[in-house]
């Protein structure tokens, strides 16, 4: 099995990474790490080898940059085959602001990166992905896509986006035989998102997530035709009450809030 995984270089992407190194059902995984910091990825890449049959390659790029998708496709074409088995699309990033504070600068970067860069991404691969059918996708959204807090605006556009684009996808491409999975992660600590609040906080900890259960729920998604998968599995609670009852999660995120003088 072949599978692309992007952020690579640590949380989310590089739990991912070391789940599916370890083996599918017996099949050995062939891995594409992808993510910008070389050193992180070639470490990774060297682990995987000692420790089992899995191997890695290593693609250091910004997946925002113009010719990224072209390169990754390359290295597939080169070194597999052109051959794609599962396209992790797990990159991204979040700049915490208001609207007022970041504006449209603020929405723009992360929609470059969260959604634009994925939906890039998954173009070039597309191909591949057809061509070595039953294959999958899972995108690695976020409850933020279905929930959106103050001061995180930004993030929970893009993530909106990824999900609403995820639920077209799949039905788009299920006659191709290209499953299409979405991971929704409630709060998991991670260097990029250590949740040093919640995690000091004797109760509020329960309600943080480990990256291993996320590069489950990648499995759940991509290998065992899940459509989607809520992570820590109660925050998915949030986003039906999102749909059932609106004012009262209104309620209850903005009860702290207080204007401004």
């Amino acid at each position: 099995m072949i599978a692309v995984v992007t952020g690579a270089s640590s949380g989310l992407g590089e739990a991912t990474a070391r789940r599916l190194a370890r083996g599918v059902g017996g099949t050995p995984v062939q891995l594409v790490l992808v993510a910008r910091r070389e050193q992180r990825l070639q470490a990774l890449a060297e682990e995987i080898a000692r420790v089992g049959d899995a191997r890695a390659s290593v693609l250091a790029l910004d997946l925002t940059a113009d010719d990224a998708p072209a390169r990754v496709r390359e290295l597939l074409e080169r070194e597999h085959g052109g051959r794609l088995d599962l396209l992790v699309n797990n990159a991204g990033a979040a700049w915490k602001a208001t609207f007022s504070e970041g504006g449209w600068e603020n929405v723009r970067r992360t929609m470059e990166l969260n959604f634009d860069a994925q939906v890039r991404l998954t173009e070039a691969l597309l191909p591949l992905l057809r061509s070595s059918a039953p294959s999958s996708i899972v995108n690695i959204s976020s409850t933020s896509g279905r929930v959106a807090r103050a001061g995180s605006g930004a993030y929970s556009a893009s993530k909106f986006a990824l999900a609403g684009w995820s639920d077209a996808l799949a039905l788009e491409e299920r006659p191709h035989g290209v499953h299409v999975g979405l991971v929704l992660p409630g709060f998991v600590s991670t260097e990029g998102f250590p949740q040093r609040q919640l995690v000091g906080h004797p109760f509020a900890r329960l309600v943080v997530g480990k990256p291993e259960w996320v590069a489950e729920a990648v499995l759940d998604t991509g290998l065992r035709g899940k459509p989607e998968r809520y992570t820590p599995r109660p925050y998915a609670l949030a986003a039906a009450l999102r749909v059932l009852a609106p004012p009262l999660v209104r309620r209850a995120l903005g009860w702290r809030a207080k204007p401004r003088a």
